[in-house]
């Protein structure tokens, strides 16, 4: 972490006990991250959201009282620019699909390492998403059916050939990294041009600009 950086503020959520302490006494060894609290259900998370404002929760999908979806659409509303990563044993469960078009930035299996959680963490308070390219297929096949049956007529804003470049690949599922390399920029200017994108489109997030390039067939996709 670098000085004068402010550590990201990070809630574990999951009905383990044993799992739920685990993990945040592992991470409460990285430097850069700091869990601000706890919750063992849906409706404490999102009550735990709203008054400690985290940066990051980690959430599972399969909980007591509201499940992971049903808390991810409360903690939205309590807490907007609180990323969420929901906790999976699987990465085929299908609430995991109705939990990224709810808000979630994506999901993490498990088993994962600690290094990865970490990761992913760092990754999703940067503004990237966590979702893998078959889910990414998954979630445009859903998407390219809702803009058959709802398309808007309004115009279009105008992307520039390298913001279309830059969506497509988000739309795969690549991540900055992966994006920079693949078109031959440094990751500075793949973060410019997802910034601009949003802007454009006057949108939230990669899903988001994502499902709007589909709906107004911005994107080349069969």
């Amino acid at each position: 972490m670098r000085p004068g950086e402010e550590p990201i503020r990070v809630v574990v959520v999951d009905d383990q006990e044993l799992f739920r302490r685990g993990l945040t006494m592992l991470l409460g060894v990285e430097e850069d991250i700091e869990v601000v609290g706890e919750a063992g259900d849906g409706v404490a998370a999102t009550e735990l959201a709203a008054t400690s404002v985290p940066d990051v929760i980690l959430m599972d999908v399969r909980m007591p009282k509201r499940s992971g979806i049903e808390a991810c659409v409360a903690i939205k509303e309590v807490a907007p620019t609180a990323r969420i990563i929901m906790l999976t044993v699987s990465d085929e469960e299908a609430d995991l699909y109705d939990a990224v078009k709810n808000g979630a930035s994506g999901y993490l299996l498990k088993d994962s390492s600690i290094d990865e959680v970490a990761q992913a963490i760092r990754v999703v308070a940067d503004g990237q998403s966590l979702i893998s390219p078959s889910m990414a297929i998954k979630l445009l096949d859903e998407f390219k059916q809702m803009s058959r049956a709802d398309r808007q007529q309004v115009p279009s804003p105008r992307l520039t050939d390298r913001e279309l470049e830059v969506l497509k690949l988000v739309a795969q599922g690549l991540n900055n990294r992966e994006i920079a390399k693949r078109l031959f920029i440094s990751e500075n200017t793949v973060k410019n041009h997802v910034r601009n994108i949003l802007e454009k489109l006057q949108l939230h997030s990669r899903m988001e600009a994502v499902m709007y390039a589909v709906r107004e067939k911005l994107l080349d996709i069969p």
